[in-house]
């Protein structure tokens, strides 16, 4: 049974919804022990919740188990962003898109894992104490980050379930890759960012993972829309994505990027990529190979000069005291503020703050956070000139399948880094892009990642259904 199916059945109440939530946090307590996808499950928020459902069955979601990335806020359940610094911080509001969700009837079953504050690709950055999410087809792999607890459980759940997470660089495509399922990143402002716990300003996107192409129109309709509360936000009427499914692809051209072909994608993966290139041909698209060579080239080290630099600064607020983690007051504050940071950030975390902070100090600004400012100026320009040919684009998400943990821990920082190749360039546009499942190398999923214009959401999941049906 998919969600479109159970919410129907919990509608025409052919579904005890408070029993059968009770069954999805009893399972989910059994994966957490396994598995590690959750940070924190809500039993008693999700039964209240249900409760109220079964009273009064109505929503575009009503019933519906839904998890929630550990950096997006609602209220009164613990959200740390998956760090030791913000322990014990229970939100006094519900971010825009739980207000969106319990609005439609959703039930909120917990916060999953993810890398500290979003800082990683493989969700192996988990913050002091907590545990690293296990990928759903072999518990020796990673489950990619940094919302791999959303995709963890998105996989592995047997109950109808969608997840929302939230992109900086990939946070949603590479795990949605590794683990198998759809994980659709929306353009820049189409979804509300207020109450997000914030990485980079000016790159977080919140999105959702699902099963399904049908699961995420659906999900899309509910959190889409204007927010007066958030600065970036869109004020531009959404569409109804569901009918974008339904829509055939003759005449859509479609640009497949080359240098995303190149030389250190496994070959597997470039061959399934080409068999789905095959498959839109015969349903009347039109392809062929493009070149990015700007975004290819350039993307990777801007967007980490320009996110880290974000960063510093969002993270500078988190120093012991007004609220999470605390040391003895002692000494001036800097002292305090530097044994509050080094007792509860992670080693990555550190880093990455170092790395922001050099990136905007006088005498540096100008030939790194400016200059990459610049740039990405410049890829949005290569993006808008190819979209002005294409429909959609089309990339690996990522040039490996999910590694195992072992071989993580012979890569450099940098080589971390160079595993975002494929995500960051969209991401740095602010572009709608969604990675969907195309096969699997001995046994672990491929994911192949699409791209169209700003709000041009209707259209990429137009094409992703007709290679997922």
């Amino acid at each position: 049974m998919n969600s479109l199916e159970f919410i129907q059945k919990v509608k025409n109440k052919e579904i005890d919804v408070v029993e059968h939530t009770k069954k999805v946090i009893e399972e989910c307590k059994k994966l957490n022990k396994e598995y590690n996808y959750f940070n924190v499950i809500s039993e008693d928020l999700a039964i209240q919740q249900a409760k109220q459902i079964k009273k009064e069955p109505k929503g575009k979601l009503a019933g519906l188990p839904v998890s929630v990335k550990d950096c997006i806020c609602v209220k009164d359940v613990e959200s740390r962003a998956g760090s030791k610094i913000l322990s014990g911080y229970k939100p006094v509001f519900d971010a825009d898109v739980i207000e969106r969700i319990k609005k439609e009837g959703a039930i909120i079953i917990g916060k999953t894992a993810q890398d500290e504050f979003g800082f990683g690709s493989f969700s192996a950055n988990i913050g002091l104490g907590m545990k690293t999410p296990l990928n759903p087809f072999d518990k020796q792999r990673s489950c990619g980050g940094s919302s791999g607890g959303s995709a963890g459980i998105t996989q592995k759940a047997s109950f109808p379930h969608i997840a929302i997470a939230e992109s900086t660089g990939g946070s949603i495509e590479c795990p949605a890759s590794f683990c198998g399922v759809t994980g659709l990143c929306p353009t820049y402002g189409r979804v509300s960012r207020y109450g997000l716990i914030d990485y980079a300003n000016s790159l977080d996107k919140i999105g959702a993972m699902a099963k399904t192409i049908e699961e995420q129109a659906l999900m899309l309709n509910v959190l889409s829309g204007y927010d007066k509360r958030d600065s970036t936000s869109i004020n531009k009427p959404s569409e109804d994505y569901k009918l974008s499914l339904t829509k055939p692809l003759k005449g859509l051209k479609i640009g497949i990027i080359k240098e995303s072909l190149g030389q250190g994608v496994d070959n597997t993966i470039k061959e399934n990529i080409m068999k789905s290139i095959q498959s839109l041909e015969k349903q009347g698209a039109k392809t062929e190979k493009t070149s990015l060579l700007l975004t290819s080239k350039y993307s990777l080290p801007t967007y980490y000069i320009i996110a880290l630099s974000e960063a510093s600064t969002n993270l500078a607020k988190y120093s012991g005291m007004r609220y999470g983690a605390n040391e003895k007051l002692e000494g001036n504050f800097n002292q305090y503020f530097s044994k509050v940071r080094s007792a509860n950030f992670t080693k990555e975390t550190k880093r990455r703050i170092i790395i922001g902070t050099f990136a905007r100090m006088a005498g540096f600004r100008d030939a790194y956070y400016i200059k990459a400012t610049k740039i990405r100026t410049q890829i949005i320009q290569e993006y808008k000139k190819a979209f002005k040919k294409y429909d959609c684009l089309i990339t690996p998400t990522m040039p490996i399948t999910a590694p195992k943990f072992k071989d993580l821990e012979k890569l450099t920082p940098l080589q971390n880094y160079m595993m975002d190749t494929m995500t960051v360039g969209p991401n740095l546009a602010g572009l709608p892009h969604i990675s969907i499942n195309i096969g699997s190398k001995d046994k672990m999923p491929i994911g192949m990642m699409l791209t169209t214009n700003h709000l041009e959401e209707g259209k990429l999941l137009q094409i992703a259904s007709k290679l997922t049906q």
